[in-house]
């Protein structure tokens, strides 16, 4: 019995966000129609260390692709150890029989599929003429958000604001270079966000960043940051004013950007308006007028790995691509 092993490096060669988004959007589509199992993501807390993981289970039954993924997120990693905040690994098995298939590298996957989520989200959530996106955060995430959105929409310019100013100067740089457009670098959030048509949070803040004041009628938010217990990037007032999308509700409820308003009770579990896979597939609508302000609150799913994986693992034995290991 053999596994297939595949590494970050010839995971990069086997996938781009264009069919990332295509795998994410299918994943989604497939949860809006019932077809997915997963299991709530299960937490084991390392306080010490500040740090956690996750435990993501899923089975997407009419791709026949099952497989669980665990994530870490250690918050303290890039500066104490210079390793990434989040790292991942994936193992894919056969629904038939449970054999395993793959174990992959799951760090490049997860932030892709993230930024993939957000693009899926902007696609029905967004204005389609909009031009301008600012980005409250300018790390790895940040970089993934603005790569999905470019496949969907045509973007002008990107405002960047970052609470380490290096950051968010060397994100500028790297935006200008790979995606050719105007990238500005602002020291107050309010300015970033002022002409925004899309805003994009991808922090780790657990208290608001961004105020109610400061976005305008028709904004799109994508609000990534938030994904675990007492995480929050969001003014209350704005989820208030918005048409609320999770991706999961039972999720976003336990560690989403939701779920700090919720347990305070400023916000109620009839203020989320639908998930993105009843957006997907109609139904109900999405953005219905060009005033409204529509808010998308990822916390990561399950399925948006497996369905990201299954492609990786099919494209990667066409091609003769990693290496072949006896497990069993």
């Amino acid at each position: 019995m053999k596994v297939l092993l595949l590494s970050k490096k010839e995971i990069e060669g086997l996938i781009s966000m264009r069919e990332v988004i295509d795998a994410v959007e299918k994943a989604f589509r497939a949860k809006g129609l019932g077809k997915v199992q997963m299991p709530p993501k299960s937490y084991v807390n390392f306080e010490k260390y500040g740090g956690d993981f996750r435990v993501m289970p899923a089975y997407l039954e009419d791709m026949g692709a099952a497989g669980v993924k665990i994530v870490n997120v250690h918050p303290r990693n890039p500066k104490q150890f210079r390793l990434p905040t989040v790292m991942a690994t994936i193992l894919l098995l056969d629904p038939k029989t449970g054999t395993p298939l793959t174990i992959m590298d799951g760090t490049l996957i997860t932030n892709l599929r993230t930024g993939a989520g957000g693009a899926v989200a902007a696609k029905y959530l967004a204005r389609s003429d909009s031009r301008v996106v600012a980005m409250l955060g300018a790390g790895v995430q940040a970089r993934t958000q603005l790569l999905g959105l470019n496949e969907v929409l045509k973007i002008e310019e990107v405002r960047i604001n970052d609470v380490n100013a290096k950051n968010a100067s060397r994100f500028a740089d790297e935006v200008s270079k790979e995606l050719g457009v105007e990238a500005k670098v602002f020291r107050r959030v309010k300015e970033t966000v002022e002409v925004a048509d899309i805003i994009v949070t991808t922090t780790p803040s657990t208290k608001p960043i961004l105020m109610s004041e400061d976005v305008r009628s028709g904004t799109h938010i994508n609000a990534i940051g938030a994904d675990a217990p007492g995480k929050q990037e969001l003014d209350p007032a704005i989820l208030l004013r918005a048409k609320v999308v999770v991706d999961d509700v039972e999720q976003a409820i336990h560690g989403g950007e939701v779920n700090v308003p919720l347990a305070k009770g400023l916000i109620s579990r009839s203020d989320i308006y639908a998930d993105l896979g009843e957006i997907v597939t109609r139904k109900k609508p999405g953005r219905t007028s060009r005033d409204e302000i529509t808010v998308f609150d990822s916390t990561g799913l399950a399925i948006q790995d497996i369905a990201t994986d299954w492609f990786v693992y099919q494209k990667a034995k066409r091609l003769g691509k990693g290496r072949w290991v006896e497990l069993l």
